[in-house]
């Protein structure tokens, strides 16, 4: 008999929701909205699994999908069509892992109003160019194109601090070993965190607002497996950042706090460093820094979590929301009690 890890209330077929729980700290019961839209890297495979994990400590998590619009099967190479953006009105985080998406205005209001007033964001690997209005050009949201003049390098470069310019280690054959920087090293984000490996390769990265911190900075390797040595020569002189935080200025009044990492495919989050980070980073966001030192951080997997590789095409279909609940859906039926 299967074993349903959780109780989630207000569920829809057209999106994923786990229930927080309002007497459970650091979460007590504030909604984090997670975005899956990429083509490449298997969000919608990562951001369930993170999603288990922040629920966990009490947070609501909801997981919303690119979908077929007919079948409501969960498809990353539609573009334009992700139910349950609304509910990022009721968001104090939003976690998006998008790449090239052109929404409807009506959609596209839901992120950008929240993005204007200042609220916690964490922008996951292909985030840096999560919008592309190649057919929509007269949308009142288009300069938020990765390649925009109007607004330079759109969204990922205005908000999180960068846009895409390149792979910078050898895509699908050297992979990344996120260092520390030293230079922030007593930062409450980096408590715990050691190296970290994923299977990403390194991206261009140039210069960072001023007023970023880069919490890692991005050993291209030599190879694909952990213990692989860091590639000679220019590559890694000087070492470009893979992730780092933003204390935006929006107001007078308000700065925005954002965490960005070009890392992130699915298959790096079994890396459990990289996991706490992205925790604690979020934990930052929300203003809960004092919490870190105080919160148990469980980086085991929370139901079944065994990625697919990155890569366009093969990704999992025939998927609804709702089958990803417990984990790898391919794999859920082996959990039994």
């Amino acid at each position: 008999m299967l074993v349903s890890l959780f109780l989630a209330a207000a569920q829809s077929p057209q999106w994923l929701t786990y229930e927080g729980d309002a007497e459970l700290s650091p979460g007590n019961g504030r909604r984090v909205v997670f975005v899956a839209g990429d083509e490449e890297y298997r969000s919608e495979e990562a951001l369930p699994f993170l999603a288990r994990s922040m629920n966990r400590q009490g947070f609501e998590c909801i997981v919303l999908f690119s979908q077929n619009q007919e079948t409501g099967l969960i498809d990353p190479d539609e573009p334009t069509h992700i139910p349950g953006l609304h509910l990022i009105a009721d968001a104090e985080l939003l976690v998006l892992q998008l790449r090239f998406r052109e929404f409807l205005d009506d959609d596209m209001k839901y992120i950008v109003d929240y993005v204007e007033a200042g609220k916690p964001l964490v922008g996951l690997r292909t985030s840096t160019h999560a919008f592309n209005y190649g057919k929509n050009k007269e949308s009142k949201y288009a300069h938020w194109t990765w390649t925009s003049k109007e607004w330079p390098g759109g969204f990922g470069k205005q908000i999180l601090g960068e846009t895409w310019v390149s792979h910078h280690g050898h895509h699908g054959h050297e992979a990344t070993r996120g260092l520390p920087n030293p230079s922030a090293s007593e930062h409450a984000v980096l408590k715990g965190v050691g190296s970290c490996f994923g299977l990403t390769d390194v991206y261009t990265v140039g210069k960072l607002p001023d007023d970023a911190t880069v919490l890692l900075h991005g050993e291209v390797v030599a190879g694909m497996n952990v213990d692989d040595i860091a590639v000679d020569g220019k590559k890694n002189d000087p070492m470009l950042p893979v992730a780092w935080l933003r204390e935006r200025a929006v107001s007078e009044d308000v700065t925005q706090r954002i965490f960005a990492t070009t890392m992130g495919a699915a298959v790096d989050w079994l890396d459990e460093d990289l996991h706490r980070l992205f925790f604690q980073a979020s934990m930052w966001c929300l203003g809960d820094e004092d919490k870190i030192s105080t919160t148990t951080f469980d980086g085991s997997a929370v139901g079944v979590f065994e990625p697919t590789i990155y890569g366009f095409g093969g990704g999992r279909l025939g998927y609804k929301p709702e089958d990803y609940r417990n984990g790898s859906p391919w794999l859920a039926a082996s959990t039994t009690d």
